[in-house]
């Protein structure tokens, strides 16, 4: 057997005892990750997370047969998230923890031309330590300086790259004369794959009493739809059982229809002026605590002038 399809063999095996032993994945981007960059960043998931990358070809392939000749239905889900320039880190720890040690682990970087940024690129006013002879540079990019002590001077802070637009050769030269590495690079975080779900890592930024949030919002709009269409969910039940309820209690009133849940409402209906003075009146401490003010007394000296002051 050659040593090409024995290396096969082995990275089969660890993928698919990944697989079995860890049930959550975080999946990966590594785009202008180094080599060096990628070891520590296994050597801080070591004991928590396990890193494993390959083809995206064989990895399909695995996740495929995995499906088709294993029954795992659930890792189908993972065959689209198999794109580009990416890895798997299989955990059992905390996501968030996880992510957050994964994120951590950036370098600084050099901006290249032709790549899109990752990130706006901002160049504070100021001192840029270069000779006047270089101002031509700076107004073909529009960037308004000055002349001070015979250097050139930044007026104004420029936005010199917008994230996700392309670096070009001018940029580049600008940032390099400047010594400016305006980028960091590392392993981005895409999805999560959790049991068979799939969604995106930015959930993992939220925490629970917002995702509580978001879920009952999200209950509340299907109620409010399937009431208003009149089609029974889980959602709506217990609000269309209550409006029924309510509805047969006004027909129960209206006629000579009785049972043991409408009779304390034809007793109120009968006689309310007793429920009334049975209930407690709200309004009464506020009442009772409410007194008139004390007069003010009148001064020695009022009371001797008969009240007349010295303006009087």
């Amino acid at each position: 057997m050659s040593d090409r399809r024995v290396r096969k063999e082995k990275f089969v095996q660890k993928l698919k005892d990944a697989i079995a032993e860890y049930k959550n994945v975080l999946i990966v981007g590594v785009d202008n990750v180094g080599s060096n960059q990628m070891q520590k960043v296994r050597v801080a998931l070591r004991g928590k997370a396990v890193v494993i990358m390959g083809k995206n070809t064989l990895i399909r392939k695995i996740l495929r047969d995995m499906v088709e000749g294993e029954k795992q239905t659930k890792l189908e889900a993972l065959i689209p998230l198999v794109v580009g320039n990416m890895g798997f880190v299989f955990t059992n720890h905390s996501l968030p923890e996880v992510r957050k040690l994964i994120l951590t682990n950036k370098v600084p970087a050099a901006a290249k031309s032709g790549t899109f940024a990752p990130a706006d690129v901002f160049i504070p006013p100021g001192p840029t330590g270069l000779d006047p002879g270089q101002t031509n540079f700076f107004q073909a990019l529009n960037i308004a300086t000055k002349i001070v002590k015979g250097a050139i001077e930044i007026v104004s802070e420029v936005h010199l790259i917008k994230k996700g637009d392309k670096v070009t050769l001018s940029h580049v030269a600008m940032l390099d004369k400047m010594h400016v590495r305006p980028f960091f690079y590392g392993f981005k975080v895409t999805d999560v794959y959790e049991d068979g779900t799939v969604y995106s890592a930015d959930i993992l930024d939220m925490d629970q009493d917002a995702l509580l949030g978001k879920f009952f919002a999200g209950v509340r709009s299907l109620a409010a739809v399937s009431l208003a269409i009149h089609y029974p969910t889980a959602a709506s039940v217990s609000h269309q059982l209550n409006a029924a309820y309510k509805n047969v209690l006004a027909i129960a009133l209206q006629t000579e229809i009785d049972f043991p849940e409408v009779a304390k409402f034809r007793e109120y209906l009968a006689n309310p002026s007793a429920h009334a003075a049975a209930a407690p009146a709200a309004a009464a401490p506020a009442a009772a605590a409410k007194k008139e003010a004390p007069k003010k007394k009148s001064s020695s000296s009022e009371e001797a002038g008969g009240g007349f002051s010295l303006f009087d």
